[in-house]
């Protein structure tokens, strides 16, 4: 099953727009995993089994597990949810951006060693940055369009004949390079607005929602403007208001998880129409 598939299955089996994102934060993490050899991969398993029939999509972040030299617990993450959990998509969220024999490299990371189905990337190098991924016909290219930080209006709102820049990706994206049907983007719930506009440019390409929770997008505004008429179309991440709840130093930090997590997808529904 390729990635678009996978994610509309989980769409509709878990009835959820909701991607759990994976960050974590080895100075947030409950007391009673601090020091342990295996403690991210204990908190984000346990994370995982806490929210797996809520979500439509799991997000490690990778510069998490790079940072602490993680990376074999991120791997063994990734294996354990295709394992236990194989009707959710993982995402590796790591922004790469590079071209050439490097891309294909940083590919074969994303596909082979994290065996992601779906990766984030930069396309500022353009269509070189991002064929490489395209070479793997079963997997997602998740491309940066309208980023939720206030920063990226410096570039993305740059007018390209009378356009500006981040709907000139979208359209690149949808009409030119989505040549397997596996092209996503990526596109703020902090603004709502840009978010339509993608969503009237691309159709019902799947689009990666970062910004509610932590950093403050609305839920009914991000549905409203990104929902498809089947009221899907979207992976709305939230990270750390799932993983860090009120009662994270507690070794009941996965139910606590998970009440948010269920608050969460829920209020997404509400609005979905």
């Amino acid at each position: 099953m390729n990635f678009t598939s996978k994610l509309a299955a989980a769409w509709a089996d878990n009835n959820s727009l909701l991607c759990v994102g994976l960050d974590p934060d080895i100075n947030r993490l409950p007391p009673h995993l601090k020091g342990r050899p295996e403690a991210i991969y204990e908190f984000c398993t346990a994370i995982v089994d806490a929210t797996a029939d809520l979500a439509c999509a799991f997000k490690p972040q990778i510069a998490y597990f790079a940072a602490l030299r993680a990376e074999d617990q991120l791997e063994a993450i990734c294996d354990y949810i295709r394992t236990h959990h194989p009707q959710v998509p993982i995402v590796l969220d790591s922004k790469r951006g590079d071209i050439g024999a490097t891309a294909e490299q940083y590919a074969r990371e994303a596909f082979e060693r994290y065996n992601a189905h779906a990766v984030t990337l930069s396309p500022y190098m353009g269509y070189d940055s991002v064929s490489p991924y395209l070479e793997w016909p079963d997997r997602g290219a998740i491309i940066l369009c309208r980023t939720s930080n206030p920063g990226g209006s410096d570039l993305q709102f740059l007018q390209v004949d009378g356009q500006p820049l981040y709907q000139r990706v979208a359209q690149l994206v949808a009409d030119k390079w989505n040549r397997n049907g596996q092209c996503c983007l990526v596109v703020g719930a902090t603004f709502p607005d840009e978010l339509a506009q993608v969503r009237r440019l691309v159709g019902d390409m799947p689009l990666l929602v970062p910004g509610i929770g932590a950093q403050g997008g609305d839920v009914a505004a991000t549905v409203a403007a990104g929902r498809t008429a089947a009221g899907t179309g979207m992976m709305i991440s939230s990270s750390r208001a799932i993983l860090f709840p009120a009662l994270q130093d507690s070794e009941d930090f996965a139910a606590a998880s998970r009440r948010v997590a269920m608050a969460t997808r829920d209020a997404i529904n509400a609005c979905r129409g």
